[in-house]
């Protein structure tokens, strides 16, 4: 990656209006949700007026639903209807899911993997390019961190405490019925929890207990044998190691760890190596099976039904190969650019598709390599830049030149491959309808002649935010979705409800430190670094240090300050002085991930 793809060029005068803010979903399927993204009058409408400063960017990653068993539930941006839980939507701030009893779930987010036991509530509170947040109000959950820069924040709320991630490493953290209880077990890696008026650090080896609330009781114990939960989060970690599509693409590449089990991997002339489906059948075509929603802030984003889609479908690019689809990752970097679809959206030719008709059919294609995407949703320049040339094989000027120039026709190849355009009615495409059973049958001459149009005339639905996903029959109980979390940070204010706010001290643990009595072995040292160079995030911000809530944040509060108490310290230092002479015997058996046996990924299902 070049410097060059950072370059704050200065964006392109025209009369577009802006688009007003598309976070709020529509209030009800018979009436368009207002300030959403609006139809083109014509084929000569410039592009979007881009923001001048790339903080308003969305961010550059986003959950994916990877996998559930039993009955799992969502609720998109933590409002309105729960609905059954549907394999690869992506997931973003507000977002909350429900495994119910004998049930798990698992989202990821690039290499990091987070998995739900039986019973368990997670909502996302904050997701972006460098802090990843998530309030876990009752149950458990299995969190694995393959990559940790120093400005990222990883933090995990309860309603008694808060947990952040210092190191790369996996941890279990389990949270009782009433809660007042969290258990932090830390197999590999190191955190520091935070909650009534103290810190605590929580190192490898060891299985931390904190019960009260105001104030926390903290005691050190040793990890214990693994249970069934800690069985099945092991044996899907060995599956994403052995992956070898590490080889081609980055691990930060949310999905990758699935192309493996689905494809295979050849390299071809002018476009190197490119992975090819197995399995799928005559007349298929990207972007043809699965439903479109509206996800804020990207708008109209594409759901699809491969279990093995996301990666294909949201980074690189296609190409029509020697009579087959081929996906073409483009350049390998540290995290590449999400898109919530690679395509381009078509119009014109007779057949008014979004063309300032609002009501007619929508039609669309994947993207080839070197083609340039462009966002129909509110964003800067950097991040037209960012966004592609992270996913192909394209500089800036290229890019450039399709932004600046909408008047000027490009030559797109999938437009002009034999059933490379798909096409559907606007119902089955605001309502999360299958595409596959509602094509629009289209003259392969007047889609070869369609112009490619920079916006959707589609209004998104109630339908469009909830998804493809059934009523649930199950939910969290009320107190559990109501119950408040500590947190160290205040996440986006429109997830931010029910969070109180702690102040992090000068841990526990870090004063036993200084004091000689934590073990060698575990003084600390810097985070793992990325083999590949270092890809700046757009927008990113510095790390900063946690600050106090502002005064009138609804069901925030400030914690007190951390004081020092020397009697509280003896304590905390016998404690941990008893760990570690138990820790020097012999660990039980079956007590660590690299001891847990090999198993088969379990597939994702309802």
């Amino acid at each position: 990656m070049t410097q060059q793809a950072f370059t704050q060029d200065q964006p392109p005068q025209d009369q577009t209006p802006a688009p007003a803010d598309q976070s709020q979903p529509p209030q009800d399927q018979s009436q368009a949700a207002p300030d959403q993204t609006v139809a083109q009058p014509d084929q000569n409408q410039n592009p979007p007026q881009p923001d001048a400063s790339p903080a308003q960017d969305p961010p550059g990653r986003v959950a994916r639903l990877s996998y559930f068993n039993g009955s799992v539930s969502f609720q998109p941006g933590g409002q309105g209807d729960w609905v059954t839980a549907v394999q690869n939507r992506p997931l973003t701030n507000g977002d909350n899911l429900w495994a119910d009893k004998d049930s798990r779930a698992e989202f990821q987010v690039g290499s990091t993997a987070v998995r739900l036991e039986s019973e368990t509530s997670v909502t996302i509170l904050q997701l972006d390019d460098r802090t990843t947040q998530l309030r876990l109000s009752q149950g458990s959950i299995v969190v694995r961190v393959r990559h940790l820069d120093d400005e990222d924040h990883f933090e995990i709320d309860t309603p008694n405490s808060a947990f952040q991630i210092q190191r790369t490493g996996e941890y279990r953290l389990d949270v009782n019925a009433a809660g007042d209880e969290t258990d932090v077990t830390a197999w590999k890696g190191r955190g520091e929890v935070t909650g009534g008026g103290d810190s605590f650090i929580v190192i490898a080896g060891q299985r931390a207990t904190f019960t009260g609330t105001d104030k926390l009781d903290h005691e050190i114990g040793q990890i214990s044998a693994n249970d069934d939960f800690d069985t099945f989060a092991f044996d899907r970690d060995q599956h994403e190691d052995k992956a070898e599509s590490s080889n081609y693409i980055s691990t930060e590449m949310t999905g990758a760890d699935d192309l493996d089990e689905y494809g295979h991997w050849n390299y071809v002339a002018d476009y190197g190596p490119v992975w090819t489906p197995v399995g799928v059948f005559v007349g298929w075509a990207p972007y043809r099976f699965g439903h479109w929603v509206w996800v804020a802030p990207w708008g109209w984003t594409w759901v699809e039904n491969e279990p093995w889609g996301f990666a294909p479908f949201h980074y690189g690019r296609w190409a029509f190969i020697g009579g087959g689809w081929g996906w073409v990752p483009g350049p390998v970097v540290v995290r590449p650019i999400y898109a919530p679809a690679c395509v381009a959206f078509v119009g014109g030719g007779g057949f008014g598709i979004g063309v300032g008709v609002g009501v007619g059919p929508v039609g669309w294609f994947a993207l080839g390599p070197r083609e340039v995407f462009v966002p129909w949703y509110h964003t800067s320049r950097v991040y037209v830049n960012n966004v592609n040339i992270t996913n192909t094989r394209v500089n800036v000027t290229e890019v450039n030149n399709v932004y600046e120039h909408p008047n000027v026709a490009h030559v797109y190849a999938n437009q002009h491959v034999a059933n490379g355009v798909t096409v559907v009615s606007h119902e089955t495409f605001v309502n999360a309808r299958p595409v596959a059973q509602g094509l629009v049958k289209v003259d392969d001459r007047q889609l070869a002649d369609a112009h490619v149009v920079r916006a959707v005339a589609a209004q998104p639905t109630r339908a469009s935010v909830v998804g493809a996903g059934r009523p649930a029959e199950v939910r969290p109980p009320a107190a559990v979705i109501n119950r408040s979390v500590v947190a160290t940070r205040m996440p986006a204010e429109r997830t931010a409800t029910n969070i109180r706010s702690e102040t992090p001290g000068r841990p526990a643990s870090a004063r036993m430190e200084e004091q000689g009595t934590a073990p060698r072995t575990q003084a600390p040292v810097a985070n793992n670094r990325p083999a590949a160079p270092y890809v700046p995030r757009p927008g990113a911000a510095p790390r900063s240090m946690p600050q106090a809530p502002q005064a009138g944040h609804p069901l925030v509060r400030s914690a007190p300050p951390v004081q020092e108490r020397p009697e509280h310290n003896q304590s905390e230092a016998q404690k941990f002085s008893t760990w570690q002479q138990h820790h020097n015997a012999p660990a039980p058996r079956d007590s660590h991930p690299s001891s847990s046996g090999h198993g088969g990924k379990p597939k994702g299902g309802r």
